[in-house]
């Protein structure tokens, strides 16, 4: 009996270094840090006529926990925001970089820095642990969103330091299923509000019976003011029928 080409690489060290590439093309420890953020809690993207909204599932499961301390959704600059699915230490790390990066910017030269800055950087740090050796890759996709002069964006970048401007996209578990129907009923054109009600009713479908509005985060950034605002609990019950 063959043994399967997986296995095969594994029995012969393929996978034991990120920098490692197997016969056929791969690097395996890329490949299975991808499978930790499917692993993840997920996150859908969307952008809006007049801004860009993210929604997060917590997905809290313990009783014990404070639900206001469990933050998926982080502010890079009052115009930057960003999620994560995977290894949430991993993101932090990578999300306080960023925010470094946003004030460094606004002290140097006085404006705000591009979405499309941040991500570049976020990606390039990704890219430079899946070429090097001594450390593992980053076992996150990060969602970035972000609104500059009047123009929303929405960036996601994966495990190996791609990085892709989307109008609407999701990370994390099921997100497979969530990009089709996102594919499918998704329309241009709408604002903040249809956006966050549309996101929810996708969660929904999904979650069947294990959908709690508790265990959501939303956060928006609008164009006309460019400020980061952030929504859960009992704020988003007027956003689902």
């Amino acid at each position: 009996m063959d043994m399967p080409t997986e296995l095969q690489h594994q029995a012969m060290g393929y996978d034991r270094a990120a920098t490692m590439f197997s016969p056929d093309g791969h690097l395996l420890q890329v490949e299975y840090a991808e499978k930790t953020v499917r692993l993840g809690s997920a996150s859908i993207g969307i952008k809006c006529k007049d801004g860009v909204v993210i929604i997060s599932d917590k997905r809290i499961r313990d009783k014990l926990l404070e639900t206001d301390s469990m933050t998926k959704i982080f502010e890079i600059d009052n115009h930057i925001m960003a999620s994560s699915s995977g290894m949430l230490a991993d993101a932090r790390v990578l999300i306080d970089q960023a925010q470094v990066l946003a004030q460094q910017n606004r002290v140097t030269y006085a404006s705000p820095i591009e979405p499309i800055s941040v991500i570049r950087m976020i990606a390039d740090r990704k890219q430079f642990f899946t070429q090097y050796g001594g450390a593992r890759p980053y076992g996150i996709s990060i969602m970035l969103a972000g609104v500059n002069k009047g123009k929303s964006h929405l960036y996601t970048s994966d495990v190996t330091g791609n990085f892709f401007n989307f109008k609407a996209n999701a990370i994390g578990e099921n997100d497979e299923k969530i990009k089709e129907m996102l594919r499918n009923e998704y329309k241009e054109g709408i604002n903040v509000e249809e956006g966050i009600k549309f996101g929810l009713k996708i969660f929904k479908e999904i979650l069947g019976k294990s959908f709690d509005i508790n265990r959501f985060e939303v956060a928006f950034i609008k164009s006309s003011e460019e400020k980061f605002e952030r929504l859960y609990g009992d704020e988003l019950k007027k956003f689902v029928k």
